[in-house]
């Protein structure tokens, strides 16, 4: 029930992967109904800004837009949990056809005030458990790194080479 875009300049092939795995989950814990289109996006100049846009949420489209350039996969993850519980919200009808997300907005109307305080704890709370479950051996995730247009490099290869390193 997602499509993933990369609209970005950069390479997201081991990102969709991880977002393949974190979406069930997060459907699953946000009991949302309608498909999602989720938007890898590049913005330099953005990514620049010490507080730039990280994501946001298209209500009338149903599409999450991420903003990866500098970011650290995790944290683009947290967005993405964050900006699906505003999904879940639209699903449930709680977006007025008048919302506006100006500055200032989660500040000076109550009901949009509210909806970023459930975006904020449930899709921290979400992301965490899942990672949780990961580094606890309860859900096992699988990317393919053969695709991904990155050297390949066995074990062995790695490890001399790393001690070749540590050596000089």
């Amino acid at each position: 029930m997602h499509k993933c875009i990369n609209k970005s300049i950069g390479n997201v092939y081991h990102l969709e992967q991880m977002v393949d795995n974190f979406f069930p989950y997060s459907q699953q814990q946000l009991e949302f109904d309608k498909p999602v289109q989720i938007v890898f996006q590049s913005d330099q100049t953005n990514a620049m800004k010490l507080l730039g846009k990280t994501a946001y949420y298209n209500p009338a489209s149903h599409e999450v837009y991420l903003y990866v350039d500098g970011r650290h996969p995790k944290d683009i993850l947290r967005s993405l949990s964050h900006e699906l519980v505003h999904h879940s919200q639209n699903c449930r009808g709680e977006f007025k056809e008048d919302t506006g997300t100006e500055l200032g907005y989660a500040q000076n109307d109550p009901h949009m005030r509210k909806m970023e305080r459930e975006a904020y704890t449930k899709g921290n709370l979400i992301f965490r458990d899942f990672e949780d479950l990961i580094k606890r051996g309860k859900i096992i995730i699988d990317i393919n790194f053969k695709n991904s247009g990155e050297p390949q490099m066995s074990l062995k290869e790695w490890k001399n080479k790393e001690l070749n390193t540590l050596l000089l």
